[in-house]
């Protein structure tokens, strides 16, 4: 079943742990502690990020690190690749228009 990304990403909590990850690895429990949320709610986001391919961890002694995997993140990027022309030739022809007036 292939995975819908953007319903992945669209959960806030998700966000917030792909922000935390982007800026180092973290064990589950340090994840918790940053966020703030339960080690059941974080473990049941983690799993779905991980299923998604966002994220994967590593075993180290009694914990789990995670970590960003950018390859889901590129696929979403190339998705959003025509969309980001559509919206840069409007732009520029707002700028246009407006250094006319």
């Amino acid at each position: 079943m292939p995975v819908d990304a953007f319903a992945v990403l669209a959960e806030p909590t998700r966000r917030r742990i792909l922000d935390e990850l982007r800026r180092s690895r973290r064990s589950v429990t340090g994840l918790v502690e940053a966020l703030g949320v339960s080690q059941p709610t974080m473990s049941k986001h983690l799993k779905v990020l991980r299923e998604a391919g966002f994220v994967s961890c590593r075993t180290a002694a009694q914990q789990r690190i995670y970590h960003v995997e950018a390859t889901q993140f590129q696929a979403v990027a190339d998705w959003l690749e025509p969309y980001r022309s559509l919206w840069t030739r409007h732009l520029d022809a707002l700028e246009r228009h407006l250094d006319k007036e």
